[in-house]
């Protein structure tokens, strides 16, 4: 939920312009909260800043209160993040639940970014992979080998998610290698290798470079630094160079 208001998103969507819409060699989304779509959406539109939405419902209508349905988000952006950490945890969001939604959004036209990753407890007990095998698998059902080129997964490490505690290259390497591994275990080898694989667990300006220097990071969820349009500008540069 930041910024906490609409004139605050819309007044970064502004300063992103400026410090990054001229930046060429990667992608860039901003990902606002869903009252400030439209205003962000309006103010990057005519840009080279994508936007996407943080969560949509799988179902196309009817008794979810407080949820909002794809078609709602017609014409406002182009990506959709799915499978967040703080859903699974903090809302109870299912591994199918979370396929359902992947499933609706390519339905939609839309690019999804489904987001895997382990709990602190899960890697001190050595079923990091475990975890996270099963996520890209469930996350990924269904899903034709076609579709394949219009997915993004995610790796975040929740342990360091919000703690200024970032996996260290070497550690993100290794698991974005193998969310790679294990998508092309459910679509294909050839249609994994061309999946955007991004790391998102305390990306800053300080850890950008060594982390866009690895071979299976291709991009970066960024957090916290993404409210500084000058820090998020540093990221997108170091993996615009990389």
């Amino acid at each position: 939920m930041n910024p906490p208001s609409v004139a605050e998103a819309q007044a970064l969507a502004s300063d992103l312009v400026e410090a990054i819409g001229d930046v060429d060699g990667v992608v860039r989304v901003a990902c606002p909260p869903f009252v400030a779509l439209p205003a962000v959406a309006g103010t990057l539109a005519g840009s080279s800043i994508g936007v996407g939405a943080q969560n949509a419902h799988p179902e196309a209508k009817g008794a979810f209160t407080g949820e909002t349905p794809l078609g709602m988000l017609d014409g406002l952006c182009s990506y959709v993040i799915v499978g967040h950490s703080e859903r699974r945890q903090l809302f109870g969001e299912t591994d199918a639940f979370v396929n359902a939604k992947v499933s609706a959004v390519l339905a939609a036209g839309l690019t999804p970014i489904l987001c895997v990753g382990e709990t602190l407890d899960e890697r001190d007990s050595h079923r990091a992979e475990a975890v996270v095998r099963r996520q890209v698998s469930a996350g990924l059902a269904g899903v034709s080998e076609e579709q394949a080129s219009r997915i993004v997964i995610a790796y975040e490490p929740v342990w360091a998610i919000g703690t200024g505690r970032a996996a260290t290259p070497e550690i993100a390497q290794e698991m974005c290698a193998f969310v790679r591994s294990e998508a092309g275990a459910s679509l294909g080898v050839d249609a994994s290798g061309g999946m955007p694989v991004l790391y998102g667990g305390s990306v800053n300006p300080g850890n950008a470079e060594s982390l866009a220097a690895q071979t299976d990071v291709d991009g970066a969820l960024v957090g916290g630094a993404s409210l500084v349009a000058a820090d998020f500008a540093a990221i997108v540069r170091a993996f615009a160079q990389a």
